[in-house]
């Protein structure tokens, strides 16, 4: 007698993903390698912000990677736009950027994960498979500053200079590293110059900085060191 058995079928979620990143090489390279793995796919590939807002209204991504350094916006107004209006679509940021400056920035703002492009492709999809299951990731050394944070206090810790600076502050100072103007900058920030100029000035006494000429070498040099896009 012949019986009818259903063959067991592979129920694993296929989880769909938005890159945001301006360079087109690394959206490419990220795509082709997040596609090698079975469980995962990539809904859209996009190089700014708008775009990227879009793309969440539309298609629900399971995760957004983010890079900090787009076109026409930072990425941390991008999480911020993120976790506000699709606080469903959790966000990981991979980017240039250091790690223990901006990590608490973007957890901050509601960010699931942070890594450097610097990690190796395996550490990459550790990171995305931990925030999709719903985790929270960081690289081992910044785990271990969270934690001395937590046991010390901020007292028994003291932040950098650059950590002094609100997130606006990081955003103008980054900016000047890139070479951009006032002007520029006021633009790309959707901010009039006189408020750039204000930033500049607080950026300016909280580092300890005589004047706009220290205040760009000073950027400049931090920016080709530890700011990349």
């Amino acid at each position: 007698m012949m019986t009818n058995r259903k063959q067991p079928e592979d129920k694993r979620k296929v989880a769909r993903i938005l890159i945001v990143d301006d360079h087109p090489i690394v959206r490419e390279h990220l795509k082709s390698l997040i596609e090698q793995q079975k469980d995962l796919k990539i809904c859209a590939s996009v190089s700014d912000a708008a775009e990227a807002m879009k793309v969440v209204a539309a298609e629900s991504p399971d995760l957004a990677i983010v890079d900090l350094s787009l076109q026409e916006t930072h990425g941390l107004d991008l999480i911020k736009d993120l976790t506000r209006h699709h606080p469903e679509v959790p966000v990981l940021v991979l980017s240039m950027h250091d790690e223990l400056l901006f990590a608490d920035r973007v957890l901050a703002l509601g960010a699931r994960g942070y890594i450097t492009k610097q990690e190796a492709t395996s550490r990459i999809m550790i990171a995305i498979r931990k925030v999709l299951e719903g985790d929270i990731y960081v690289s081992d050394q910044m785990a271990r500053m969270i934690l001395h944070r937590a046991v010390e206090g901020e007292g028994k810790n003291p932040a950098s200079s650059l950590s002094q600076l609100t997130d606006r502050e990081l955003q103008v100072f980054q900016l000047t590293g890139h070479g951009l103007t006032t002007r520029e900058i006021a633009k790309q920030l959707r901010v009039d110059v006189k408020t750039v100029e204000t930033y500049r000035m607080r950026i300016k006494d909280k580092l300890h900085l005589g004047s706009a000429t220290a205040l760009l070498q000073y950027a400049v040099q931090w920016t080709q060191n530890f700011g990349g896009g």
